[in-house]
């Protein structure tokens, strides 16, 4: 990457503040002190396909696999195959909690049961790489900031931006003053996206332990393979990916929460669905404003982006890097056209902006060093909590308005 302040090495390395002694005293506190090269005990809770494809991952960083659960046998046994022949197979998650061996735990269920998970996982002395988002209410989430804390234990958050060099890079341009300040954010999101209809063998589903506090229901397999898509088990592709962008937004604006959202949104497309294939949110911080749009019917500019718009540049962040325009744009030449555009004053296109390598990376670290990783759970609540309340706006058709304590919504 270009004009680097931030190697990764020396990226990889950064840390914050260590645990303090009361921590270390917590009864739960894993006596087990890593070597540099020890590899850590892990199990997964939720071997789906995502799940196995971070078991890969940590396998490459150091990770060995003695344990995977889930609901559904096809899912568990394709993860056995993946963990390897020494591993053991749980329907019930508690079980595999109650194994000493175990040092740390992935959870990548859906998110319904993040919640329970984290928390029965932190409580029983696991550390938790958690997928994202972190909860399936602004309730939930803010329990399970209180129940980590309260454990001691190291926590990561699958928001693996925050391990990203190259976004790093765009956080440091913003903070030396290159944009001004910013008055307006566009985050957007464009797939054309079909739901997944493959068969499900309801023999080898625990389909009630999968609805688990959801209300209760008859089994349906368009239900279990696109469980994001019906309320009572996910907050939908706007807290799904929009925790990935609302979460780069506030980190970049240094702050943690919106004064208020309102939000439309419907499903155009993918029916049987609940949750919006389309929607546009808005989003009122002090100071500027943010719109977050998400289409999965239309492929234009295919993935995310997130466009900050300051008074002195413009910064566009996407997949493939970043670049920054100097303002104004000279109205002679551009001042009428959207197919071309100013030469960029800053230009990084180093690509895979949204690699879990690091991020992976850097929780094995933190659980050998006991430092706080780059996705807390605090962090991963403050993303989350957010697109809660464009949901809630959405759902109520009226202006919500998150109070100062973080927990508040008025309609």
């Amino acid at each position: 990457m270009k004009n680097k302040g931030v190697t990764r090495r020396k990226f990889l390395g950064r840390t914050t503040a260590a645990v303090g002694l009361g921590v270390l005293s917590h009864p739960s506190f894993s006596a087990r002190v890593f070597g540099a090269n020890d590899r850590l005990v892990m199990g997964i809770i939720g071997s789906g396909g995502m799940g196995r494809g971070h078991m890969d991952r940590f396998k490459r960083r150091g990770a060995d696999w003695a344990a995977v659960c889930d609901v559904y046998e096809v899912n568990r046994d394709a993860g056995l195959e993946n963990a390897g022949a020494k591993a053991t197979g749980y329907l019930d998650h508690r079980k595999l909690l109650e194994r000493k061996d175990i040092d740390a735990v992935l959870i990548a269920s859906p998110e319904h049961w993040h919640h329970d998970h984290l928390v029965d996982a932190v409580q029983a002395g696991k550390d938790a790489y958690c997928e994202k988002p972190l909860s399936w209410s602004i309730e939930q989430g803010a329990n399970m900031v209180a129940e980590v804390r309260k454990s001691g234990r190291i926590v990561q958050v699958g928001m693996q931006r925050r391990s990203s060099p190259a976004i790093h890079e765009c956080k440091r341009i913003i903070d030396e003053g290159t944009l001004g300040e910013i008055n307006l954010v566009r985050a957007e999101w464009y797939w054309n996206m079909d739901l997944n209809r493959k068969a499900v063998l309801s023999s080898k589903l625990d389909w009630d332990r999968f609805v688990g506090s959801a209300p209760k229901q008859a089994f349906d397999p368009i239900r279990f393979r696109n469980w994001r898509y019906f309320w009572g088990f996910s907050g939908g592709n706007m807290t799904d990916q929009g925790t990935h962008l609302l979460d780069v937004v506030q980190w970049f604006t240094n702050t943690t929460q919106p004064l208020a959202a309102t939000c439309h949104g419907k499903v155009y497309k993918l029916h049987p669905a609940e949750t919006p294939d389309t929607f546009c949110a808005v989003f009122e911080y002090p100071g500027f404003s943010c719109t977050w749009t998400l289409t999965y019917m239309n492929s234009f500019q295919s993935g995310w982006g997130i466009i900050f718009h300051g008074r002195k540049a413009t910064l566009e962040l996407c997949e493939e890097g970043y670049r920054v325009y100097q303002e104004p744009w000279d109205p002679k030449r551009y001042a009428y056209s959207r197919w071309q555009a100013p030469k960029p004053i800053i230009e990084d296109l180093c690509g895979g902006l949204t690699s879990t390598e690091p991020h992976i990376e850097n929780f094995l670290e933190s659980v050998k060093s006991r430092r706080e990783p780059n996705a807390t759970i605090e962090i991963g609540h403050q993303a989350v909590r957010t697109l809660h309340l464009a949901n809630i706006a959405q759902q109520k058709g009226a202006r919500a308005v998150l109070a100062a304590d973080g927990k508040t919504v008025t309609v």
